[in-house]
């Protein structure tokens, strides 16, 4: 049987679209070829992969730091352990290509497939793009369409040869499942009624602390409006208890999708899963992570959201009077809201997980092909 081997790792942002892709490039291969995943011994990722029924493979993950720092040093041998970890894998497994989703752990795992021969495809999410994706194009297969972007302006980022010859804008990858929510389930869900009206407030699957403030600081103002359903993460304890207008959950599993189209209104950061509402058509209210422990990606992919009319941006050093005067602008305001609504659309019409797999099915059947 044909291996086809996935990557990536270290957030949701970088594995949900990756499983978006082979949900997509399984209907275009059918049952003659194996999907598996290589990603971070650690963390989340095994957990998230294999509830797709994915076989996973976990390697050794160092990060990669712009700055000095003695543990660097730590994780130099960490990646060069998460490398040969991967060389063997991609061997027994026999892949024919390898699809990289970005983090940290891909980095390895691309430089393994490259030294063994096997084509490497990569996609960056964000609108500039981070370090490991700057690694992997160096190990990406000199094909074209062999760099996927989310957004238009991120060629600008790449070298003039590679951005002529080498890269395809193809809009955010996004799981079916949002493409085909059904709002209803998503009230029958939350024990609401059609007339509802539903702010849906994220902070990523751990939750964010400065989200999960904004909503405490703020919560009275929003529930004049809004019954707010809020994502809080495992972590956070409240003396706030749930009530018909506050509705926390410490996660959202296969529901969310649901729950998703049923809201008016999403709030939270501006990484990857921001697509998901797009395709929903969900006008936004971004709060992005900055500060010293970010490269600022999530401020630029929130800028373009606000550029394009699909979203309000909370700006830093803005709080909760802030956050009340911007969720109120929208909701009291039925044609703005449309034109955000419209624009989202407009951004989430690309169905990006549908135009990888073609460009993957295609390298594979081929190579397939001459081996025959």
């Amino acid at each position: 049987m044909i291996s086809i081997a996935f990557t990536g790792g270290g957030t949701g942002g970088h594995i949900y679209p990756g499983l978006a892709v082979a949900e997509e490039l399984k209907k275009l291969l059918g049952s003659g070829f194996k999907i598996f995943w290589i990603g971070s011994s650690a963390g989340m990722d095994r957990l998230i992969v294999e509830e797709a029924k994915i076989d996973f493979f976990g390697v050794p993950s160092g990060k990669l730091r712009r700055y000095f720092s003695l543990k660097n040093i730590i994780d130099l041998f960490k990646v060069i352990g998460g490398f040969i970890a991967a060389c063997r894998i991609l061997k027994k497994q026999k892949a024919c290509l390898l699809f990289s989703k970005g983090g940290f752990v891909s980095v390895p795992p691309c430089a393994a497939a490259a030294a063994l021969g096997i084509k490497v495809f990569t996609h960056e999410s964000d609108y500039s793009p981070g370090l490991a994706t700057k690694i992997n194009t160096r190990f990406v297969s000199r094909t074209k369409g062999g760099i996927f972007t989310a957004y238009e302006d991120t060629a600008a980022f790449f070298p003039e040869k590679i951005r002529n010859e080498r890269i395809t804008i193809c809009g955010n990858p996004v799981r079916s499942v949002f493409r085909n929510a059904d709002p209803q389930k998503g009230r029958d869900f939350l024990k609401l009624d059609k007339d509802a009206r539903i702010l849906l407030v994220l902070g990523g699957s751990q939750g964010a602390h400065e989200v999960n403030e904004l909503v405490r600081a703020s919560l009275c103002g929003l529930i004049k409006t809004y019954t707010v359903v809020h994502q809080t993460g495992p972590a956070l304890k409240w003396d706030i208890e749930e009530t018909d207008r506050y509705k926390p959950f410490p996660y959202i599993k296969e529901e969310m999708p649901h729950v998703m189209a049923a809201a008016e209104l999403v709030m939270g950061r501006s990484g990857a899963g921001v697509w998901e509402w797009a395709v929903l058509g969900k006008p936004m209210l971004l709060i992005p992570l900055r500060g010293s422990g970010t490269r600022g990606d999530q401020v630029e992919n929130a800028r373009f959201f606000q550029k394009a009319g699909a979203a309000q941006v909370l700006a830093e050093g803005e709080g909760a009077q802030e956050l009340l005067q911007a969720v109120n602008i929208i909701a009291h305001n039925d044609i703005e809201r449309e034109k955000m609504t419209a624009a989202s659309l407009k951004i989430g019409q690309s169905d990006g997980a549908k135009i990888i797999a073609q460009v993957l099915a295609e390298n594979i059947m081929n190579n397939f092909g001459e081996n025959k």
